[in-house]
């Protein structure tokens, strides 16, 4: 369920956040300081292809789990 202040209550690697409705997911990881094209999302015990990042919106009560890849040279 929605908030009235158009936020939307999150959870992201175990921690809770409150993040604006309906943003996506790459805009969730931009906001973390991450790069998008960097990052293996999983919602909800769902891998969230990285194609897709930018299309899928963020729901009141989705449980996300963030992994950043680290380039070594």
């Amino acid at each position: 369920m929605a908030h009235d202040d158009g936020t939307a209550s999150i959870t992201v690697n175990g921690q809770h956040r409150r993040v604006r409705e309906g943003m996506t997911l790459a805009e969730l990881a931009l906001d973390m300081g991450l790069e998008p094209t960097r990052v293996a999302v999983e919602r909800n015990l769902e891998v969230v292809p990285r194609s897709t990042l930018s299309e899928v919106r963020v729901e009141d009560g989705d449980d996300f789990e963030i992994v950043t890849f680290v380039g070594g040279g």
